[in-house]
C-alpha cells in the first residue's frame, strides 16, 4: 500500500484534533506547526499539494517595498522581519538577491527619491541585507547591457530574496515535514461540507476525486485554508466571516535566459506596476500582470501574453524581440486579496484604484463557538507567522498542544548537514555535473531533500548513472525519482513535472513528450498505470 492509500485509511478510522482543508502554503504551515507541537492533524486538498495559487507565485520572498508608496510601514516592517526570518531559517532554499531597477523618463518619482526610499526600506528591515546602491544610466548600461537605457533617468539596486527552486517544491517540503510529525495528509481529497454533531464535533464529508469514494472524518476544529476558495468553502459549511476575498490575476512567461547575472531586473510596466525578469536557472521568468477578476479560475489570454512581451521588449536590448515562439511555459494564478466582508466591490474608477493598492496581508477569522478558523490572503513571505498564529488560535479553542514551544520549521541540524557533506567529499560527488545545472549537485540535493539527501547519495554510490539528468538542460537527476516514487504522494504526471520538480516550467511541452527520461520516469512512478497517466497529461498514447 502506498503512502496516500495508507493515509486515506487513517482518515477513516480516527477522530482528529484539527482538520485542515486546503494544502497550499497556509494549510501546509498550519499542518506542520500543529503536528510538530502535538496535535492530531489531518490535511486534505481537492487537488494536489500546492496545486493552485501556491504554484503560481513570482518565487520572491520580499518585504513589500511597493507598499511603502501607500505608507503601509507596519506591514513593510512585518514582511521584512518575516523575510529575514526565512533567510535565517532556510539558508539553502532561500537566497538574498539583488533587484536592479531602471527608471524611464516621465516616471512619477525621481531616481534619487526612490533610492532614498530603498535606504529607508533597508533600515526598516534592520539592515539585514546588503545596502542599496544608486545607479546612473551609465552604471546600468555597464552592469547590465541587456537593459535599454535610451530613455533612462537612472535607477537603484536593493536586496530582497527568492526561492532557488519553485514555490510548489517549498510548500511540499512543509507537507513532508508535517507527515514526519504524524500529520495525515492526502491530496485529491475534496471536502463536500461540514456539520457540527450533538457532541460538538465537526463531521466532514470527503470525496476521493480519483475514484469517487466518499466517507466521513471527525475533528474538534476545522481550519479553512482553501486560498482563493475560502469563501466558497465557508458557504458550503454555512460559515459567516468578517473578511472575504477579491481576486487579482497574475501571469508569468518563462523564456530563454535573458542575463547570466543572478539578479532580478526590475521595471515599472506601462500601467505603473512593478514588472520583473526573474532568474530561474537556465531560464528567465517575466511578469507579472495585475488584472481584476471575479473568479479564482483564470487562464492566460492573448492580451496577457502581449502585455508581458510588449513590456519586456521595450525595456531590454535584445538581438531579436521576444515573441510567443520564445515562450517555454506559462504560469497563471490569482492573488486572493483580503477585504472586510462589508466593503462594497464597486466598479467605478476610484474603487478600482483602491483595489490596485490592496496589499497581500493575511487575516485569520476565528469562530470560537463553532471552533472554526478561516485563513484569508497571505503570501509565502509571511508563512511562518501564519503557522504561529494558527497554533495560538487552536490553543484558544481548547486543543492542547503538548509541545507548544517546539520549533517546527527550518533546515536540519548542522550535525546532519556535516555528515552529508562528509559523505559528499568521500564520494567526490561534485565532480559529477549535470547538463544545464547552475550549481553543484550536492548543494541542490541538500536544498531539496535535507536529511533525506543522504539516502540519495547511497543511490548514486551504487549506480553513478543515477546522477545523470532526466532531460538534457535541466537539473533534475534520475535518483530523485526513487525519492519521488516512495515519499512524495505523486498521483498524476503533472504532480511530478510541475510541482515536485519544475521540469514543466523549464522545458517545452513537446520536448518533455519526446524525452526518453520522462517516459522512464512515468513508468517508474506509476508502473502498470503509466500509459494512462501519460495519456492523461499529454493526450496521446505512451
Amino acid at each position: 500500500m502506498n503512502l496516500r492509500d495508507s493515509n486515506i485509511e487513517k482518515l477513516k478510522n480516527r477522530t482528529f484534533d484539527v482538520l485542515i482543508i486546503g494544502a497550499g502554503i497556509n494549510g501546509a504551515v498550519a499542518a506542520t506547526a500543529l503536528a510538530a507541537r502535538g496535535a492530531k492533524v489531518a490535511l486534505v486538498d481537492k487537488g494536489d499539494f500546492a496545486g493552485f495559487t501556491s504554484q503560481n507565485s513570482s518565487n520572491l520572498v520580499w518585504g513589500g517595498i511597493k507598499y511603502m508608496e501607500t505608507y503601509e510601514f507596519p506591514l513593510v516592517r512585518q514582511l521584512c522581519m518575516s523575510r529575514n526570518h526565512l533567510l535565517r531559517s532556510y539558508p539553502s532554499a532561500i537566497k538574498e538577491i539583488r533587484f536592479f531597477t531602471n527608471l524611464g523618463k516621465g516616471f512619477r518619482f525621481s531616481p534619487f527619491l526612490l533610492y532614498c526610499g530603498a535606504l529607508l526600506y533597508w533600515a526598516i528591515g534592520n539592515f539585514f541585507t546588503n545596502s542599496p546602491r544608486f545607479l546612473t544610466p551609465k552604471q546600468i548600461n555597464e552592469d547590465e547591457s541587456v537593459v535599454n537605457t535610451e530613455h533612462s533617468i537612472g535607477g537603484f539596486e536593493y536586496s530582497d530574496a527568492f526561492l532557488y527552486d519553485n514555490d510548489a517544491r517549498f510548500v511540499f517540503n512543509f507537507i513532508r515535514s508535517a507527515i514526519n510529525y504524524n500529520c495525515t495528509a492526502v491530496n485529491y481529497m475534496e471536502s463536500l461540507g461540514s456539520v457540527r454533531n450533538a457532541q460538538g464535533e465537526w463531521q466532514t464529508q470527503l470525496r476521493n476525486t480519483r475514484n469517487g469514494e466518499k466517507f466521513e472524518v471527525r475533528s474538534a476544529v476545522i481550519i479553512n485554508a482553501c486560498g482563493p476558495y475560502v469563501d466558497q468553502q465557508n458557504q458550503v459549511s454555512e460559515q459567516t466571516t468578517a473578511h472575504r476575498h477579491v481576486y487579482s490575476k497574475g501571469i508569468h512567461l518563462i523564456v530563454p535566459q535573458i542575463t547570466k547575472n543572478e539578479r532580478v531586473l526590475t521595471f515599472f510596466a506601462d500601467d505603473g506596476r512593478l514588472f520583473f525578469a526573474i532568474p530561474m536557472g537556465s531560464r528567465t521568468m517575466v511578469g507579472t500582470t495585475d488584472t481584476r477578476v471575479s473568479s479564482p479560475e483564470t487562464v492566460v489570454t492573448p492580451e496577457d501574453r502581449q502585455f508581458v512581451l510588449d513590456n519586456i521588449n521595450k525595456r531590454l536590448n535584445l538581438e531579436k524581440p521576444l515573441t510567443e515562439a520564445d515562450i517555454i511555459s506559462e504560469r497563471c494564478g490569482v492573488r486572493p486579496l483580503v477585504i472586510k466582508s462589508g466593503d462594497k466591490n464597486n466598479k467605478n474608477e476610484e474603487a478600482n484604484l483602491t483595489w490596485m493598492k490592496l496589499s497581500r496581508k493575511h487575516a485569520v477569522d476565528v469562530d470560537r463557538e463553532k471552533k472554526h478558523i478561516s485563513i484569508f490572503g497571505g503570501k509565502l513571505t509571511d508563512c511562518l507567522n501564519v503557522g504561529e498564529e494558527i497554533c495560538a488560535a487552536v490553543q484558544q479553542l481548547g486543543t492542547n498542544l503538548s509541545d507548544a514551544k517546539r520549533k517546527w520549521y527550518g533546515e536540519p541540524h548542522d550535525a546532519i548537514r556535516d555528515e552529508y557533506l562528509h559523505q559528499v567529499d568521500l564520494m567526490e560527488l561534485d565532480k559529477l555535473t549535470s547538463d544545464g545545472a547552475s550549481e553543484v549537485l550536492s548543494t541542490r540535493l541538500w536544498r531539496r531533500y535535507g536529511a533525506q539527501a543522504i539516502g540519495l547519495l547511497e543511490n548514486i554510490r551504487e549506480d553513478p548513472e543515477m546522477a545523470e539528468p532526466l532531460i538534457e538542460g535541466t537539473d533534475y537527476i534520475r535518483c530523485e525519482l526513487t525519492q519521488a516514487a516512495r515519499r512524495e504522494m505523486i498521483v498524476t504526471l503533472e504532480d511530478f513535472l510541475r510541482r515536485r520538480s519544475k521540469l514543466a516550467l523549464v522545458a517545452r511541452h513537446e520536448d518533455l513528450k519526446q524525452s526518453h527520461g520522462i517516459k522512464d520516469a512515468c513508468e517508474i512512478l506509476f508502473g502498470k498505470d503509466a500509459p494512462e497517466r501519460w495519456k492523461e497529461y499529454f493526450g496521446e498514447e505512451l
